[in-house]
């Protein structure tokens, strides 16, 4: 770490992105959360879960490597799991490969509620997100965060 008597205070600038980009990340997962418990039967965070589930092969995850994508620590998305897991959306397995891991896998039923709830997400995020950067360079907004938080 450096010697904060040798850093430089934040401009303007950076301060007000700072302070918007702390809004942001504490506000949309509300915003979104509310909207999609309004409609469905599963949470923002929980769509997500699933939505990572179906972007691999096997629709098969490790618990760790979901956390990871997802934000959470191991033991929240073990919650959250639990969660997916008593509605049948998702099941988890012990690795093959390593007795001590488990694996998050999604179900035919998770398919089902995920392409269930797509429009909701969708509305939401259109709605809280999009619609209001008219004029803003999306790439370069999409970019400018994959800095901060790469893959």
């Amino acid at each position: 770490m450096a010697d904060a008597t040798n850093i430089e205070p934040l401009d303007r600038d950076e301060e007000a992105f700072l302070r918007a980009l702390g809004r942001v990340m504490t506000l949309l997962p509300r915003l979104v959360d509310a909207d999609m418990l309004e409609d469905q039967p599963i949470s923002g965070t929980e769509y997500m879960v699933l939505v990572h589930l179906s972007e691999v092969p096997d629709n098969q995850m490790r618990m760790s490597e979901l956390a990871k994508l997802c934000g959470l620590s191991l033991s929240g998305m073990t919650r959250v799991v639990n969660r997916l897991e008593s509605q049948s959306l998702v099941v988890r397995e012990k690795a093959p490969d390593d007795g001590r891991a488990w694996l998050a896998r999604l179900t035919s039923a998770g398919w089902t509620q995920l392409k269930q709830a797509w429009p909701t997400n969708l509305a939401s995020v259109r709605r809280h997100v999009f619609s209001r950067m008219d004029g803003c360079d999306i790439a370069a907004a999409a970019e400018a965060l994959e800095r901060i938080a790469p893959r």
